[in-house]
């Protein structure tokens, strides 16, 4: 929920004549905290008797009258309410089972809080003299710390965004007065995070008492605030349920309670509050946004990267393939390559182990592994070995064929425009200049299409299909980010009815529709195509590659590479250029045949990969990396034997 110049100046235009405005904006901004947290767990606020609405109440401060009806009452239960008799006021509910009443003085004057139960001075009582020395050791501990270090503990940084962000919030005097019913049901549910959220709140409570000390210089009370935000933090430490607290906690809460209760009576200033409340809103904000580009960053950072153990075993592989004399270096049945009545796959990969898992689910789930041709290609560095596992595990009855990327000498500059472009200077310059951030603050989109497959020539092999294999009638298209989980004998007897490509569309409604891959800003791209027309998926295409040479669609593949010199059409990447060739050209196959999201969406339906004949790992979050997503890797992992002497070796664990 981002409060910016547009809803900054909406807000001021809305105003309450019944009500003055400072409790009406304290109670505005109570409001957006409440619906903040909500959204992220970073910030939880309670203000319970900041302001008290009312006719006659001044702007600045709320009546004595009103915070002496603050009554505070504690049921049977154990359960604590906190309740204002004006009408017009919030009614906050907490329910804290275990946690003595006296901690309602968290908000109240001091002359309002009620006295502790009896029960729980028995319980305290019940202490053995073990836990009795170690509290007074703690207590000991803490004091020395106390002495030594009485700093506030926020970040420079954050202390610096706050301050910017109270400058900001004095140029807004809106209040906008609702019932918050959001407020009530929020904190009106009994919760097993009740107490922490209490300790957040008190947390937050004290860093706004803490601007206020040092306005009006009351030091006394901000060393007491800074004494007790320390031992609240460190009882509240990383725990995220009440059972995680630490058993000082309680004594904590009681503490803080009774510091913002005098804080309340001698500091309390409803317009200093509302714009404190308004900067660590904005403040907030900011810090998500931050983390956020910081994921960003660490995530695609973390892509670039290979696993130790594959580059392992790529070197192993690699030094035993050329110890192999050269008339056991070659893979049988070559015989079969250019057969057009057996089942042909095109792979391009660098990616030894993933190329493996492709073939072997594929030949696993196949009805006659025999009809089955697998056409590899992958680069120089990794040809030894991808050939040589190949050699030493084949797939049964079905045949692979292993090319090298750099043997194909028709594949050059000046025939390949992507291959120009991906050599020159400016494209370079562009993705890798110097002076561009690679700090956590880069763009999102800059850090995307740094990825090395949109730089790898093999991500582009996809449009040479014809030309890579020009005695096949018809080959299947997969991704190494793939498992095969059915028998796939049936795409080949598909109708694609005139058409090139078969593949499963994406979109959604709105969404992975041609407007969100291409710039329809540019001529070239308004004029041709439709911005509704249907995406569909790379990773699993069944090609006619008659109808393709037919159709010269490597040709017009780059008429599109040549306009895009610039950039101008479309970022980096392959499925825009495809959605563009093979536009008007594509069958749309049933969804069971490709389902996508196993890299990046947790939320897929079960049922939908069990029933899938392809689950694709697109995303980020690869099955052979430690990123993975943990419920999707079996599906993976079941086709490797993790105790084959190479994987145990470069020490692969399950």
């Amino acid at each position: 929920m981002a409060l910016n110049k547009g809803s900054v100046s909406d807000l001021a235009k809305h105003e309450d004549d019944g009500v003055n405005g400072g409790a009406g904006r304290c109670r505005f901004f109570l409001a957006l905290l409440l619906l903040l947290s909500a959204l992220a767990p970073l910030l939880f606020v309670v203000v319970s008797g900041f302001c008290t609405t009312g006719e006659g109440v001044a702007s600045n401060s709320p009546s004595k009258g009103v915070l002496d009806d603050i009554a505070a009452r504690t049921n049977n239960t154990g359960t604590i309410n906190i309740k204002s008799k004006e009408k017009n006021n919030l009614i906050l509910t907490w329910n804290l089972v275990g946690v003595d009443a006296a901690v309602v003085a968290i908000s109240l004057p001091s002359q309002t809080a009620v006295a502790p139960r009896s029960g729980t001075h028995q319980m305290e009582g019940n202490y053995s003299l073990g836990a009795a020395r170690r509290i007074v050791r703690e207590e000991q501990y803490e004091n020395q710390l106390v002495e030594m270090e009485m700093v506030q503990q926020d970040d420079d940084t954050i202390v610096k965004l706050e301050n910017a962000n109270m400058q900001a919030s004095e140029l807004v005097n809106s209040s906008i007065l609702e019932k918050y019913s959001t407020w009530k049901k929020e904190n009106g549910n009994k919760n097993r995070v009740s107490t922490i959220r209490l300790m957040r709140d008190q947390i937050i409570m004290a860093r706004i008492y803490l601007s206020v000390s040092k306005k009006k210089m009351k030091q006394g009370l901000r060393q007491q605030l800074l004494v007790c935000l320390k031992r609240s933090r460190r009882a509240l430490g990383e725990a995220n349920v009440d059972a995680e607290l630490h058993s000082s906690a309680r004594k904590r809460i009681k503490e803080m309670a009774a510091v913002l209760s005098k804080a309340r009576d001698e500091l309390f200033d409803c317009e200093f509050v509302t714009r404190k409340l308004r900067a660590m809103l904005l403040t907030e904000e900011e810090k998500i946004r931050r983390l956020k580009r910081q994921n960003t960053f660490l995530t695609q950072l973390g892509v670039k990267g290979i696993p130790g153990g594959i580059r392992c075993l790529s070197l192993r592989l690699t030094v035993d393939y050329y110890l192999l004399p050269p008339e056991k270096r070659e893979l049988p049945k070559s015989e079969n390559l250019e057969n057009p009545k057996l089942h042909h796959y095109a792979l391009f990969t660098d990616n030894v182990l993933a190329a493996a898992v492709v073939v072997n689910s594929t030949v696993m789930n196949a009805k006659d592994s025999s009809k089955h041709v697998f056409h590899l290609v992958t680069d120089d560095l990794n040809y030894g070995a991808m050939k040589m596992w190949f050699l030493l595990n084949p797939p049964e009855e079905a045949t692979i064929h292993v090319e090298n990327l750099d043997e194909l000498k028709w594949l050059n500059s000046s025939y390949c425009p992507v291959l120009r472009q991906l050599k020159s200077a400016a494209m370079r310059e562009y993705y890798f200049k110097a002076g561009r951030s690679t700090t956590g603050s880069s763009s999102a989109s800059s850090l995307k299409y740094r990825n090395p497959k949109y730089l790898s020539m093999l991500n582009h092999l996809r449009f040479y299909l014809p030309q890579i294999y020009p005695k096949l009638d018809k080959i299947l298209f997969l991704d190494d980010d793939i498992v095969v989980q059915k028998d796939l004998t049936g795409l080949w007897l598909v109708d694609l009815e005139g058409k090139v490509n078969g593949a499963v569309e994406t979109c959604v409604d709105n969404f992975h529709r041609f407007d969100k891959y291409l710039n329809f800003s540019n001529p070239h791209i308004a004029r041709e195509f439709d911005p509704n027309a249907c995406g569909w998926a790379y990773g699993m295409n069944i090609f006619d590659l008659k109808e393709w040479k037919k159709k010269d669609l490597t040709g017009l593949y780059h008429i599109w590479q040549n306009l895009n010199e610039e950039r101008l059409l479309w970022k980096l990447g392959t499925l825009p250029p495809g959605l563009m060739t093979f536009y008007g050209l594509t069958y749309s196959l049933e969804k069971y045949w490709h389902v996508l999201g196993l890299g990046y969406n947790p939320n897929i339906n079960p049922s939908d990969i069990e029933n899938a004949a392809v689950i694709h790992y697109n995303g980020n979050r690869k099955p052979w990396m430690e990123m993975a997503i943990t419920k999707y890797r079996p599906y993976w992992t079941k086709y490797i034997d993790y105790d084959h002497p190479y994987l145990t070796h470069c020490h692969f664990i399950k």
